[in-house]
């Protein structure tokens, strides 16, 4: 990534409502600093917000042990795990109390492609970080990362980008999901060709229950 190191993106960032996080994010950088000076860093290009009034969240049926961390203070990482083999990243938005959070779909590679290519087992670029799934994998985020502190200034953090124009957004349907399909709280780089290619589920909704609890992983955790 060119330019001089910038500053995480700060509290008041993400202290705003998941809609309005989602689609500022586009374009915001996603940093993981290792060992010896390594770092890995991919440009966000899709998102999904989720809210405490949304029959799709986490959050909907009220605080849990697991979903804890969303009800945090925002800026804050909210790490699952789904169908016993996957871990999704999400961003801790709005005020504390209040359970809503960002789900980090895709990204475009910056940096580190070949340690996120071993952990990925692919050297295609397209197939790195597009999909929930595939990022978190390739930036080797697991439960131990639940909670942290994206702000702070630790090695997982989220910088400033290039602001995505308004005519290059594009704002739909969350795929995956079994309830609240209709909500246009998908947001995504319009023609990013590391946007995921994941559709939304057929089957009949059903309020309260979200795709990510049950059945077998829905082909956009994973799918381009």
């Amino acid at each position: 990534m060119s330019g001089a190191p910038r500053e995480p993106l700060p509290r008041r960032f993400f202290a705003r409502p998941s809609t309005v996080v989602a689609r500022e994010l586009l374009g915001a950088v996603l940093i993981r600093d290792g060992r010896n000076g390594t770092r890995i860093s991919a440009r966000i290009v899709e998102t999904e917000a989720y809210e405490e009034t949304d029959p799709a969240s986490h959050s909907f049926a009220g605080r849990t042990p697991r979903n804890e961390v969303m009800f945090g203070p925002a800026g804050h990482l909210y790490v699952y795990f789904t169908y016993g083999m996957h871990f999704c990243m999400n961003v801790v938005t709005d005020r504390e109390g209040w359970g809503s959070a960002v789900l980090l779909r895709a990204a475009e590679p910056l940096e580190g492609l070949r340690a996120m290519a071993r952990r990925r087992r692919t050297s295609d670029a397209l197939l790195l970080c597009a999909g929930p799934a595939r990022l978190t994998q390739a930036f080797g985020i697991d439960r131990r990362h639940n909670g942290i502190d994206l702000v702070d200034g630790a090695a997982l953090r989220i910088e400033r980008g290039r602001r995505v124009p308004d005519e290059m957004t594009e704002a739909g349907p969350r795929v995956g999901i079994r309830a609240a399909r209709a909500l246009p709280w998908r947001y995504s780089v319009r023609r990013n060709a590391f946007v995921s290619r994941g559709r939304p589920r057929a089957d009949a909704a059903t309020s309260g229950v979200d795709a990510d609890h049950d059945g077998g992983p829905p082909p956009d955790l994973l799918a381009r």
